[in-house]
């Protein structure tokens, strides 16, 4: 049962917690040591349960005493985790024996079968310990060539979002909505809404059973709708074109073909997540430290904001979900102190469409998914030559991410270059200690006045330098008449002396006023 892959051969790791969320059959009850997995292996009776980067699975296992048994068995091997089935995992006292022990305790469905868990398990941590094409795709298409020859007709398999992952090679006898799901790798939406109203989506989120879809828009044929459930999770479909019915022997033989198809998309998932986990961990290194990261320099630090959700996993998903969308299907994206970065390559290319994951590819994609979302946008600090450059384009991409929040750049593709001012005078503000009261000068006095008396001389003030003392100006900005603007100079000369004549007053002047007026 063991690999003969080793976490030393790569420098590569994947955590127990990692890799239980990457699998949708398991549980993470208590997180034990923490440990780093590379194998998983079968509690064999009267033998040392496991070792040290072992998952160990409790096949068998009857009851409380027993699991218990097998996590002390396993804690003295110095194994990571024990994988029992539920409800046993969750009895009070295999807790409390896991917590006490250490090794991580992990449930699965009891719906689950072990072999199914083993070949999970072992094609995510393959996959992210020797990294290489996987096979999963070509397996897909094959299983949709085999569910063509089944019914007769053309095939496609398609996600819980209705992306399409495989179709049959037999697609002479189709309709132009199949065509257009292909070469769209999307279900068209007048489509959708036409499944929409036959209740076709809520069918497969609650049912296993095959699902007859009348003819519908855009010449489309009727079709015939497999689910593809695992554990009672939906995960995917397979659509058939049915310009006649489809015989109920071939449909039971379709229905086999989902479970197996089911095993596949969950491999599909577990390997794409775990090697999400094992980038975005390569990401924050890089961001962090300076390490260096897949893609040729020079590169930016941005940071991906906006969308509905104030979540970071939820804004993970929407710009994973963008970036896929426009081609970029290995998009770099990491969460990292409360914000979503990505790393893009910003390389001089005129003339050339420019490639996915750099810096005009996301201009361009940012144009077109602010058209249907204004709040989206992108805040990317300076150029990186070096990897050791990367923290520090982190930092500028934080702090324009932090002036666009708070209301004082626009959003949309914000770039360094272009607000540099802007920056130069948040720091220069949070430099000055204004945030902790105001050091001296004129400024305590009249915004002690403004306070008591309702007046307007910081908002003067502030108008009068920005306009160089410019009395037609000023008095525009502040939309008043010019004699009023006199006088208000005169009354706060009156209030507390006031010296404009030195630059740096007035700089000091304009930084405190920066400060005390947002």
């Amino acid at each position: 049962m063991r690999t003969a892959q080793s976490v030393g051969q790569t420098g590569t790791v994947i955590d127990v917690a990692d890799l239980v969320d990457s699998l949708g059959l398991l549980r993470l009850v208590t997180p034990g040591r923490g440990g780093q997995v590379h194998d998983v292996v079968l509690a064999e009776p009267g033998e040392a349960a496991g070792q040290p980067g072992e998952i160990v699975l409790g096949v068998g296992v009857p009851g409380p005493a027993d699991a218990a048994a097998l996590l002390e068995r396993a804690a003295a091997a110095g194994a990571d985790g024990v994988v029992l089935k539920a409800p046993l995992a969750r009895d009070a006292a295999v807790v409390e024996t896991a917590r006490r022990l250490k090794p991580a305790l992990i449930e699965l469905q009891p719906d689950t079968s072990w072999t199914h868990v083993i070949w999970l398990v072992r094609g995510a941590i393959d996959r992210a310990y020797a990294p290489q094409p996987s096979g999963g795709h070509d397996d897909l298409f094959s299983l949709a060539d085999t569910a063509a020859e089944i019914a007769g007709a053309p095939v496609t398999v398609e996600d819980a979002r209705s992306r399409v992952l495989a179709y049959s090679g037999r697609q002479d006898t189709t309709d132009p909505a199949r065509v257009s799901t292909i070469v769209g790798r999307r279900v068209p939406p007048q489509v959708i809404a036409h499944l929409r109203a036959c209740g076709v989506f809520r069918k497969l989120a609650r049912s296993s059973e095959p699902i007859i879809v009348p003819a519908g828009p855009d010449e489309m044929l009727p079709r015939l709708v497999i689910p593809v459930r695992a554990g009672g999770e939906w995960l995917g479909s397979i659509w058939v074109v049915a310009r006649t019915p489809i015989p109920q022997d071939r449909v039971r033989r379709l229905r086999d073909l989902a479970s197996v198809l089911a095993l596949h998309l969950l491999r599909l998932r577990a390997e794409a997540g775990v090697a999400r986990r094992l980038s975005a961990d390569h990401l924050r290194a890089a961001l962090r430290d300076g390490a260096a990261v897949p893609t040729p320099a020079p590169w930016r630090a941005v940071i991906l904001g906006g969308g509905e959700s104030g979540d970071i996993r939820g804004r993970l998903d929407l710009w994973e979900a963008i970036t896929h969308r426009f081609g970029w299907h290995r998009p770099l994206l990491a969460d990292l102190d409360g914000a979503l970065f990505a790393v893009l390559t910003d390389p001089p290319r005129p003339g050339r469409e420019p490639d996915a994951g750099s810096m005009p590819w996301l201009r361009t994609v940012l144009t077109e998914v602010r058209t249907h979302d204004r709040a989206l946008y992108a805040a990317a600090g300076g150029l990186a030559e070096a990897p050791a450059d990367l923290p520090r384009s982190r930092a500028e991409a934080a702090e324009l991410d932090a002036l666009v929040t708070s209301g004082r750049l626009s959003p949309g593709l914000v770039l360094l270059e272009d607000v540099w001012d802007a920056v130069i005078v948040e720091r220069a503000r949070k430099a000055t200690g204004i945030d902790t009261g105001l050091l001296g000068g004129p400024l305590p006095v009249l915004k002690t006045h403004d306070d008591t008396h309702g007046t307007a001389f910081l908002a003067t003030l502030a108008a009068w330098l920005d306009h160089y003392g410019d009395t037609k100006g000023t008095a525009q900005a502040l939309d008043v008449h010019p004699n009023t603007l006199r006088y208000r100079l005169r009354r706060m000369a009156e209030v507390t002396p006031i010296d404009l004549s030195s630059p740096q007053l007035r700089l000091a002047l304009r930084l405190q006023l920066n400060a005390l007026m947002r």
